[in-house]
């Protein structure tokens, strides 16, 4: 009887997992193996709600395989040597894994299969980095061609568009997805080995692990003809709302498959009545191939993790004041929509995508602090934390990377908080001491009159601190800096 070893990285589903069909294939039995590598529990990058998460997701997991009549072994170590133990142990013939792209994954990878019988496949992505190219074999960096390959590559578009118009909408030719197994055959496993003081989710936990939460989830943001998804064009960009579908976590730990995703915007866009709810399911799309044109970014530009992705990206003489940092990480920057993301991000783990783009602007715009920094934070802190599109979103912020925000586009808080929480429902969720201040001063606090503060229980600079900065001041100061250095 053949045994084959079902290494888990970023796959924790037993739905439309492709090393899980594999392993099956080659197989009469097979184990479920997940390896807490130290490398990366104990990088700096980690942070304990993502691990927490994490935790949580391999006890949902579990639950799950036993549900099947299989379990899921954890061990604790090089993966390398995880896994020799493990196949002179049972006398595994194979492993298969879903492939990663990031520099450290290739690397590990690549040093295993050069010494064990490693198979790969596809499903971190819909489509693998190295397949979306120019024609000359070179990759892109300008996110609108990508996603016209991307879009190509899948074949037709659905029924209902001329002959002849742009091929801009959603792609037909998505491969369909594997149904999750009913049973899983599996040996008696050996004992495993795990970290003790696993941290926990907290009891108000934003998001609940596993792969039933997040077809939930899906299936609440995009099926119907009511669903968040029809709306989400112009929905996305509201903090107040729920507008957006919230899969990231779930995305990041392949609790549901990039392909899922892929096939629910595209059934949206088929069953759409309106062009709104059309528009809705195409945006959604847009949003899902910028996560691969950044994994994409990352694949063939490692160098991102540690620097601009543009060779010719002239060094910014950043100011990198400690003492603003903090004011930043801790939500007092005494600008509200700045402040009450960052808190949000601290309480939750999670951060919604425009709140994203304004303090990632705050901080390497108006502070002028490298844009590292905050990529650190973000992954120190985010459940959904992944280091292609965290990276990618911070040098858009910064100018530095692919098909960046120009180095004048600086975010104005006031105006970003105006417009995207009209009523003020997200600041006042995450900054109580604003709770009663009037709308015409909640964008502005500094501006209150002294009597203002005293009806609404929050004096400047008691319990909420005046800005660090003048946002007017710090981009012309911007602005001069980076045209100096060349934009």
């Amino acid at each position: 009887m053949t045994t084959t070893i079902w290494w888990i990285r970023r796959d924790l589903r037993l739905g439309d997992n492709q090393a899980l069909h594999m392993a099956r294939s080659l197989g009469d039995q097979v184990i479920p193996l997940y390896i807490l590598d130290p490398a990366l529990l104990h990088s700096p990058y980690v942070g304990e709600k993502r691990l927490a998460f994490l935790f949580a997701g391999l006890r949902q997991l579990r639950q799950d395989l036993q549900a099947r009549g299989s379990d899921l072994l954890i061990q604790t170590g090089a993966p390398q040597q995880a896994l020799a133990a493990l196949l002179a142990e049972t006398g595994a013939a194979a492993i298969c894994a879903e492939a990663d792209y990031s520099p450290y994954a290739r690397s590990r990878d690549d040093a295993i299969a050069a010494r064990l019988p490693l198979h790969l496949t596809a499903g971190l992505t819909v489509h693998p980095p190295d397949l979306i190219t120019k024609g000359d074999g070179q990759p892109y960096t300008v996110y609108t061609p990508f996603s016209r390959a991307w879009k190509e590559r899948v074949g037709a578009m659905p029924a209902g568009r001329e002959a002849g118009q742009q091929r801009d909408g959603l792609p037909a030719g998505i491969a369909p997805t594997l149904p999750a197994p009913a049973t899983l055959p599996t040996p008696p496993l050996p004992e495993g080995a795990r970290p003790a003081g696993e941290p926990a989710l907290p009891a108000d936990a934003l998001f609940l692990p596993g792969e039933a939460e997040a077809q939930r989830r899906l299936q609440a943001f995009g099926a119907g003809p009511d669903a968040a998804i029809t709306r989400y064009d112009e929905g996305r960009n509201r903090l107040d709302l729920e507008g957006t579908s919230q899969l990231s976590p779930y995305l990041r730990f392949g609790m549901i498959s990039a392909r899922q995703a892929m096939v629910a915007a595209q059934e949206a866009w088929a069953a759409a009545r309106t062009p709104q709810a059309r528009q809705g399911a195409e945006t959604w799309l847009n949003e899902l191939i910028w996560r691969e044109f950044f994994i994409a970014i990352l694949y063939h530009f490692p160098h991102v993790r540690q620097g601009p992705l543009r060779p010719n990206w002239r060094p910014i003489p950043w100011r990198n004041d400690e003492a603003e940092f903090a004011a930043w990480q801790q939500g007092r920057t005494g600008y509200p929509v700045v402040d009450a993301a960052m808190r949000q991000l601290l309480h939750s783990g999670w951060m919604h995508n425009r709140a994203r783009m304004i303090v990632a602007s705050f901080l390497v715009k108006d502070l002028l602090i490298d844009w590292r920094w905050g990529e650190r934070w973000f992954m120190q802190h985010l459940i959904d934390g992944d280091p292609a599109a965290n990276n990618g979103g911070w040098q858009w912020s910064a100018g530095s990377g692919a098909d960046a925000a120009p180095y004048f586009r600086i975010f104005n808080p006031t105006s970003q908080a105006s417009k995207h929480d009209p009523d003020g429902d997200y600041i006042r969720r995450w900054l109580p001491e604003l709770a009663r201040v009037p709308i015409a001063y909640l964008y502005q606090p500094w501006t209150m009159p002294a009597a203002i503060q005293q009806q609404s229980g929050c004096i400047l600079g008691v319990d909420y601190p005046r800005p660090i900065v003048d946002h007017a001041a710090a981009r012309a100061r911007a602005l001069q800096t980076y045209g100096l250095a060349g934009g």
